[in-house]
């Protein structure tokens, strides 16, 4: 089996944030790409804060955050991200046309012998692999946000991934702490279609005034003993995220999925989650719900 050693995430983002820091505390040299350097800056300072509060809260040594930090290194040029890269993971927004544009740069760049794999939560594996021309060395490998905390991956296996790649990929995730699901590429993978199920008949609960959003949370977390509401999971995922997710699996499974105006109507007025600062609830700088 192939050892991967040098990990790039392509994608400063939240979800890009957490997966390089996983990445970097699982042992991998960790290559963090974003065309926005600002967007790199607060990248590192988010994955600093959170390495901070694993250690006050015991759950990651200081040691071990010290050099995870140590491992870290960002690039705004793709080049510099991938060209020693034996994993790159994918991990800009949920557009087709933007993933398989990225990877045509990868390719590139990147040695030969490098795994790719997207991040994402709904769109074909099995396109952008035959796109990436390595389709036998290409995979899904969605994490959860937040990445750092939430252990599952889907590892999803396009038409044409090999075993190797499984095994290689697997080993990976799970040295990052994570524990592996093997799904076939179909939309919305396992976990997809069932959070955009749920969420999408809480916002059509909303938009009838069966309950507030606060309620309905409520219910779920209690009743259903799910540790975030619908809300809640929305607010953090992005709205504008969950609206294409929702869209793309309308258009390939039909009508259960289809979203509600409210959604769209939400999106379109800029509440996105707490990455705007205000999406079912507000928030401040630092993501807190405000009352």
């Amino acid at each position: 089996m192939t050892e991967i050693r040098s990990v790039a995430v392509l994608g400063a983002g939240t979800m890009g944030c957490g997966i390089a820091q996983v990445a970097a505390l699982g042992g991998f040299a960790t290559h963090l790409y974003d065309l926005d350097g600002e967007v790199l800056m607060r990248a590192r300072a988010a994955i600093e804060r959170q390495l901070a509060r694993g250690v006050e809260l015991g759950k990651v040594e200081s040691a071990a955050a010290a050099t995870a930090l140590g491992r870290l290194s960002l690039a705004a040029k793709i080049a510099n991200a991938v060209a020693e890269a034996d994993l790159v993971i994918e991990a800009v927004p949920e557009s087709l046309a933007a993933k398989l544009a990225l990877f045509a740069e990868v390719v590139r760049h990147a040695p030969a012998g490098a795994f790719l794999a997207s991040n994402t939560s709904a769109l074909s594996i099995t396109e952008m692999a035959a796109a990436s021309g390595r389709p036998e060395r290409f995979a899904g490998l969605h994490f959860f946000n937040p990445a750092h905390v939430m252990r599952l991956v889907e590892l999803v296996r396009g038409l044409e991934t090999s075993d190797a790649t499984v095994a290689v990929l697997r080993a990976a995730a799970e040295r990052m702490g994570k524990e592996v699901v093997v799904v076939r590429d179909v939309p919305g993978f396992a976990t997809s279609r069932i959070n955009a199920l749920v969420g999408n008949e809480a916002f059509r609960m909303l938009e009838q005034g069966v309950a507030s959003a606060e309620e309905i949370d409520r219910a779920v977390r209690l009743g259903l003993n799910h540790p975030m509401g619908p809300f809640e999971m929305v607010d953090l995922v992005g709205l504008d995220t969950r609206l294409a997710i929702l869209e793309h699996l309308h258009a390939t499974l039909g009508e259960a999925f289809r979203p509600t105006n409210l959604q769209r109507q939400f999106v379109q007025a800029g509440r996105l989650g707490r990455k705007s600062g205000r999406g079912i609830y507000r928030y401040d700088e630092q993501g807190r719900r405000l009352p």
